[in-house]
């Protein structure tokens, strides 16, 4: 689990192909892959590989029923990793480099299926009337994602609490996606989605939705825009306990990741109304700064002395 030094060049080649994908599409999350050692780097590129495979399923133009086809296919590959199928010159890349990494780290695979049932649940249409009801969902698409990177980092043998880490990895997932809920409103609205929840939208005025990304006459927009901003702040102090609890190179990349967030997130509280103008984004030179802030462990020190 330590290394490679015995992976063969078949499984190397996955891993590397996985490594490209992550590098070419995981815009935000690549900067703190980046920073873990080979191992682990390259587990994460098998799992963010998977992902994006889910993703791009639910993202996609093909129609409602070939979605749910090749979502079901994907449930039919994870279940043949899960019971040690994958030969290592299988022709699917993605599915060699996830098989290798299940059995080098003690990843919870079912953390995969949740994310394909968060997919189903977009491809199903399904709306949230509360946050309890968004928090469900969240916890599918990102999450799990949290608690299966905590499967490929561990938790230092003296992190105090450390039976709580999945709860924060968990909670920092949902930290993520409410923010990417946040940024991606006017895009969202194009396509004929509202993922707030319906509860908040009419306590703002804005239950009637959202007609090219313009708010209902009367609607307090900014006010929506901060309430979920405070929601998810409280989301991200409490994901933020689970820096102590990794090792410096582990913590440094979900300080990056996370960070990248955080900051995507305080720039939508100054300007709420950015959101409904155009994707909000952070430039590669903040994003860089970001992941040099946690490889040099600021952000773990800050939640230590109870600051984050």
């Amino acid at each position: 689990m330590n290394g490679s030094d015995h992976t063969s060049g078949a499984v190397l080649a996955a891993y590397r192909y996985c490594e490209t994908v992550t590098g070419l599409q995981a815009r935000n999350f690549a900067y703190g892959i980046r920073l873990l050692p080979l191992a682990k780097r390259q587990a994460m590129s098998a799992l963010y590989a998977f992902s994006r495979r889910v993703d791009d399923i639910g993202d996609g133009e093909l129609p409602p029923a070939v979605k749910q086809e090749r979502l079901d296919e994907t449930r039919v590959l994870l279940g043949r990793v899960r019971a040690g199928e994958v030969a290592e010159d299988d022709t699917d890349p993605v599915a060699v480099a996830l098989a290798d990494t299940a059995e080098r780290f003690a990843i919870p695979l079912t953390g995969l299926d949740e994310l394909i049932d968060g997919v189903q649940m977009d491809l199903r249409g399904d709306t949230y009337e509360t946050w309890d009801d968004l928090a469900a969902y969240c916890r599918c698409v990102a999450g799990a994602i949290g608690r299966l990177s905590l499967g490929v980092f561990g938790t230092v043998r003296d992190a105090h609490g450390a039976e709580r880490a999945s709860e924060y990895a968990d909670t920092l997932g949902l930290a993520l996606q409410l923010t990417n809920i946040l940024r991606d409103v006017r895009e969202d609205a194009a396509n004929g989605r509202t993922y707030l929840p319906a509860n908040d939208l009419a306590k703002f005025g804005c239950s009637a939705g959202f007609q090219e990304a313009v708010p209902p006459p009367g609607a307090d927009f900014t006010g929506l825009i901060e309430f979920e901003v405070r929601r998810a702040r409280a989301l991200f102090a409490t994901g933020y306990r689970l820096l102590p609890m990794l090792d410096r190179r582990s913590g440094a990349c979900v300080a990056a990741m996370a960070g990248i967030y955080r900051r995507l997130l305080e720039r939508i509280a100054a300007d709420p109304e950015a959101v409904l103008r155009g994707r909000v984004s952070l430039p590669g030179h903040e994003k860089a700064y970001v992941a040099a802030r946690g490889l040099a462990g600021l952000d773990s020190r800050r939640v230590a002395r109870g600051r984050a």
